[in-house]
């Protein structure tokens, strides 16, 4: 007689890139992958200024994570780098079967006058689905950093809605070592109230949080909020010493993303990669 299976695979997946400037253009030092974890480096563009810049498009082979699966991503640029991480595509949270999370860790070092922009597609919660994130920034005293996440509870398009689940999302970034930005969601249980309630979600399915760090974030304030004054969700700005901070919230998330697209574009003076249009 045939037992019942009493385990399940689990995806684990690991992308390690660290990047250099050789001869004016930002260049891929080392790459390290493992598991369900792929990179892949879209062709540069031509010209001077888009050779100093260097573009990586993340890949989980798994097509998704569930409780106890891992994805972990670190990153390393040296003096002067200029790269801009993404992926291939929208990271999707499944049930969890006993209540275990699935667990993604983003860390990232940048050194002198280097410039990240981490800038991955949204990550969907699908009902009963347990997410621990914790996403880390090292910086220089002059590096510059534009980082987004964009969480989305369910597809709308698809009639989705989460009624449980639990996410923990954990940001930190230092400057120069000392902490400058700290910040946790926490969700657990039956979290559609709180999703509902007017002093948090106010029904909104899609959040995002976008961060600006650089010695002109105190100048592009006023650009920023006149880029979103007219958005359809809920956005708002604020600035304080070298960081600028966006959160927004939409019954969706395409439409968060057409309202941030703008600013994004603003604030990198790039557009954005070419695979968030595919």
């Amino acid at each position: 007689m045939l037992q019942a299976q009493t385990w399940l695979p689990r995806a684990d997946g690991d992308v390690r890139l660290a990047y250099k400037v050789r001869d004016g253009a930002t260049v891929l030092d080392n790459l390290r992958q493992s598991g369900c974890g792929r990179a892949r480096f879209p062709n540069p563009l031509e010209g001077d200024e888009a050779r100093s810049q260097a573009q990586a498009i993340l890949l989980n082979m798994a097509g998704g994570l569930t409780g106890g699966d891992r994805f972990a991503t670190d990153i390393g640029l040296e003096a002067g780098a200029d790269v801009t991480v993404t992926t291939a595509a929208a990271e999707k949270i499944y049930r969890s079967r006993d209540g275990a999370p699935a667990t993604i860790d983003v860390t990232a070092r940048l050194a002198a006058e280097a410039r990240l922009l981490w800038l991955p597609q949204p990550t969907i919660l699908f009902d009963r689905s347990v997410l621990a994130r914790r996403t880390t920034f090292d910086l220089a005293e002059d590096s510059t950093l534009l980082a987004g996440e964009c969480l989305i509870f369910g597809r709308a398009a698809m009639g989705e809605d989460v009624a449980m689940g639990a996410v923990t999302d954990r940001w930190s970034i230092r400057r120069a070592g000392r902490l400058i930005y700290a910040d946790v969601l926490r969700l657990a249980g039956d979290i559609a109230p709180t999703l509902d309630r007017p002093a948090t979600f106010a029904s909104a399915r899609a959040t995002a949080l976008l961060v600006y760090i650089a010695k002109d974030a105190a100048l592009r304030l006023e650009e920023v909020r006149a880029l979103i004054a007219s958005a359809n969700g809920t956005i708002g700005a604020s600035q304080w010493g070298e960081i600028l901070l966006l959160r927004g919230l939409a019954k969706d998330g395409r439409t968060l993303q057409t309202e941030l697209r703008p600013v994004i574009e603003a604030l990198s003076g790039r557009r954005l990669p070419r695979i968030w249009q595919c």
